[in-house]
């Protein structure tokens, strides 16, 4: 039974008459790892895995949804003191809350929710829940809500009601994915360019380490400070722009330890520029290099990998995998390989072998296709 047939039955079961089918994906991001704080880019796509949700409006002011994958029900108005215990519940009814303080009017609805973009495996399933239901909410009522907004509602709604201070990029990603397109975001700007992302002969496949390190203090805002420093040095706002001869003629000024991190982040800019470059014609062996690049990057530079990750990083490279790398933010987590088509049995299959063997369970492993975003299913 397919997730719109299960959502569809359960619908059925709890609320009266059918509703209309909304679906907003997950996403990966190819290059550009903290880069966002730095105003540079990020490099994200939707892919073919994420939320659906039927929805219709109830002719109350009452919010009515049912959460399929984890069997619980909610009920709220739509008022700042409604807001439900529940923490999925939470992104919902802050998507209503966000879409009010904007201005828009609109009345209760029923719905029920399932996915299949994999928690804890950095694809983003909250933007993915909140793009559905903003998308959703805008399309049953008619809102006119521009795009661009309803993917601030949903960083809205985690700033404001689920305690995470995001970036834009993945609810971005989620609203604005383009099926066989990557997207170029600017941080600093908010401008994107689509790209072409449709690499015959290869894969995107994500290793799922299913670790997850916790360290001590904020090791994410300990980065973010040391570029700051680096930039202030510079005279800067971001380090977006700064060459590498502008750090080194300032090295002896800063610690060692914010070189470093400064000298990631300048070469992930230009990362980034050059996988632009090499898509546009179809260079998918430059694109692999550079991932190979951030990797080694993010591990000695910036130093947020770990034992797990650079194993399966070792791993591919051995293997002859085009290109490898950390995704996400890291200290665990994925990493993202583009794969020829004739080595993807062989590097999964090695894969899992020698990571169980060394770690005593095996990576989660996971095809993706970038696809398109936040829509209405016919």
């Amino acid at each position: 039974m397919t997730i719109k047939d299960r959502i569809s039955d359960k619908f059925k079961e709890l609320f009266p008459g059918t509703g209309a089918f909304y679906m907003s994906a997950g996403r990966i991001n190819l290059i550009g790892e903290h880069t966002d704080y730095n105003g540079g880019f990020v490099f994200p796509g939707a892919i073919d895995k994420g939320i659906w949700v039927e929805m219709k409006p109830n002719g109350g002011k009452n919010v009515r949804v049912y959460a399929l994958d984890l069997g619980e029900y909610a009920e709220f108005g739509m008022n700042e003191e409604d807001i439900p215990a529940q923490s999925w519940a939470r992104y919902v009814f802050g998507v209503c809350r966000e879409i009010i303080k904007r201005g828009y009017d609109f009345g209760g609805f029923d719905a029920v929710f399932a996915g299949d973009v994999p928690l804890g495996a950095g694809l983003s399933s909250s933007a993915a829940l909140e793009s559905a239901f903003a998308f959703g909410i805008d399309d049953m009522y008619s809102l006119g809500i521009p795009k661009f907004d309803l993917a601030l509602v949903g960083q809205a709604t985690e700033h404001n009601y689920c305690g995470v201070n995001c970036g834009i990029m993945d609810q971005f990603a989620s609203i604005f994915g383009k099926s066989g397109n990557l997207m170029r975001l600017d941080c600093m700007t908010l401008e994107y360019e689509y790209y072409p992302f449709s690499p015959e002969g290869y894969r995107l496949v994500l290793l799922d380490s299913v670790v997850k390190h916790e360290l001590v203090g904020s090791p994410y805002n300990k980065r973010r400070e040391s570029c700051e420093r680096v930039a202030a040095r510079l005279g800067r706002r971001f380090l977006r722009g700064a060459s590498m001869e502008q750090l080194d003629a300032i090295r002896h000024e800063v610690s060692e330890e914010d070189y470093k991190r400064a000298k990631y982040v300048i070469g992930e800019e230009k990362r980034v520029l050059a996988v632009c470059d090499a898509l546009k014609c179809g260079d998918y062996e430059t694109v692999g290099r550079m991932m190979y690049e951030t990797h080694r990057g993010m591990r000695d530079d910036y130093e947020v990998s770990c034992e797990e990750l650079d194993c399966l990083n070792d791993l591919a490279a051995e293997c002859g995998v085009t290109g490898s790398r950390i995704m996400g933010g890291g200290f665990g987590g994925c990493t993202i390989n583009l794969v020829r088509d004739e080595l993807y049995d062989d590097f999964t299959g090695r894969a899992v072998a020698a990571f169980a063997a060394r770690y005593g369970h095996a990576p989660k492993i996971y095809d993706v296709v970038i696809s398109d975003g936040a829509r209405r299913l016919d």
